[in-house]
């Protein structure tokens, strides 16, 4: 890439920030500052770098998305990280969000159903230096029970409903934040809190698009 290309890119995730991300109401600085850190143009397939900061989704391979920076950004305040979180990612996809998570978080694990997105996400999160994140072939919708419990777990795709298995790892005082809705396409965005009894409390923050959830308590294949 060009130094004309660099500065143009450097300028557009300016933009991106101030404009799509703390201009639409995103104040938590941790996330702001991981949102700047990271290179999302390292993320996208060859020759799409120039696109990388605009306010949209983006095909990846296997037919899946990399989300639009605000929903990245939102969804990862949402979670009310300090930093010495574990987290649960489900649904890897490129890697970005997992590299954004990883810098507001102590450890990330990532589970990914696809086997090339999985070996490519794994491959460019330890070339990039993420050393903090961990990411796993699987079936998300039963999340990874290994590392369980999780102080906090993100769902990067839409579910019919939260999926019991994903409640049973969010540890007391955790929170879930997952797209639900009756369509595969179509969602609102839920978090769930445990409290330090144990019990469940859900709230609906906002409509969301994303990639239908597949798995044994999501979506069929």
């Amino acid at each position: 890439m060009s130094s004309n290309a660099k500065r143009e890119l450097a300028a557009r995730k300016e933009r991106m920030l101030s404009q799509h991300l703390a201009g639409r109401g995103v104040v938590d600085q941790a996330v702001l500052k991981a949102m700047r850190e990271v290179p999302r143009e390292a993320f996208l397939p060859p020759g799409m770098e120039y696109l990388a900061y605009d306010d949209g989704p983006l095909p990846i391979q296997e037919g899946q998305t990399i989300s639009q920076p605000y929903i990245v950004a939102y969804m990862v305040e949402a979670l009310e990280l300090q930093g010495g979180e574990r987290v649960l990612e489900i649904g890897t996809g490129s890697g970005y969000a997992a590299a954004v998570l990883s810098l507001c978080a102590a450890q990330v694990f990532t589970v990914e159903r696809i086997p090339s997105l999985s070996h490519l996400a794994a491959e460019r999160l330890r070339e990039l230096g993420y050393g903090n994140v961990t990411v796993h072939l699987g079936d998300g919708t039963l999340g990874w029970q290994e590392h369980a419990p999780y102080d906090a777990i993100v769902v990067t795709a839409g579910a019919p409903e939260v999926p019991e298995e994903l409640e049973r790892q969010l540890a007391p005082g955790g929170r879930l934040v997952i797209p639900v809705g009756p369509t595969p396409h179509l969602q609102d965005l839920v978090r769930v809190r445990r409290d330090r009894s144990g019990s469940l409390h859900r709230e609906t923050l906002c409509a969301v698009r994303f990639v239908p959830l597949i798995g044994a308590q999501g979506w069929e294949y």
